[in-house]
């Protein structure tokens, strides 16, 4: 059954990561809960952009599930305003499946997409592999990875040039030490989508090569040499 309210938390006895399901279709709403809450996840939900924004004033999720077509306020506003004060994974869950609408969501700082009609299970997954990839179920290591001016404080999730710090988002964050961990060795494409995003790599899927370019601007804005994150025709990314 959908809360009366619009923004209510679901209460259950043994919290997992806390997820705000930020969706305005009130029977997708409902099975995304039951869903979740059989997992063992806190569930917080809003029915409409402006209150998830006045729900996001107030705290902050281990992960958010948004869709695109809100009333009041869409959800690429309540994104773009998230960013500039949060770097909450975020999952879009949308009926616009064209190529334009996954690069604009990306490039507003989503970490994931998925299209309306999607298998249930396959959203679990990329819940669980997205929350897996930015640490929000386990302690990390203290430990602190560079190159050059480039600085990674992986037990505080900060990544810095020259004492600058770079504003990421979960999935640039995690691309960047991937890069850094691995410093001077090709990660492949399928290889990245696997540990990034939790799918399978397909020819025609750009996100990652969106995350990259974002990396890229963010790095050169910082004053890092950002060619040194390198294309490798065919193959993949490194760092040099």
């Amino acid at each position: 059954m959908i809360p009366d309210s619009a923004a209510n938390t679901v209460a259950i006895s043994s919290p997992h990561a806390s997820v705000l399901i930020v969706e305005d279709d009130a029977s997708l709403n409902e099975l995304l809960v039951r869903q979740l809450q059989q997992r063992n996840y806190q569930v917080t939900t809003c029915l409409d952009g402006q209150q998830a924004l006045e729900r996001l004033s107030k705290g902050s999720f281990d992960l958010i599930l948004l869709d695109w077509m809100l009333p009041e306020v869409d959800g690429i506003e309540v994104l773009q305003q998230l960013r500039q004060q949060q770097d909450t994974p975020v999952i879009m869950l949308t009926a616009l499946g064209g190529e334009a609408e996954r690069i604009q969501g990306l490039q507003c700082g989503a970490d994931d997409y998925l299209t309306k009609p999607f298998n249930i299970t396959e959203l679990m997954l990329r819940i669980e592999g997205l929350l897996r990839r930015c640490g929000a179920r386990s302690a990390v290591a203290d430990s602190v990875l560079s190159c050059g001016e480039l600085k990674l404080c992986h037990s505080r999730r900060e990544v810095s040039v020259a004492a600058q710090l770079l504003d990421l988002t979960p999935t640039e964050y995690g691309l960047l030490y991937l890069l850094l961990a691995r410093h001077n060795q090709v990660l492949s494409k399928p290889e990245l989508y696997l540990e990034l995003m939790g799918r399978p790599w397909t020819r025609y899927d750009r996100s990652l090569d969106m995350h990259v370019s974002k990396v890229r601007k963010k790095l050169t804005a910082a004053g890092f040499d950002a060619r040194r994150v390198q294309t490798v025709h065919g193959q993949g990314y490194r760092l040099k």
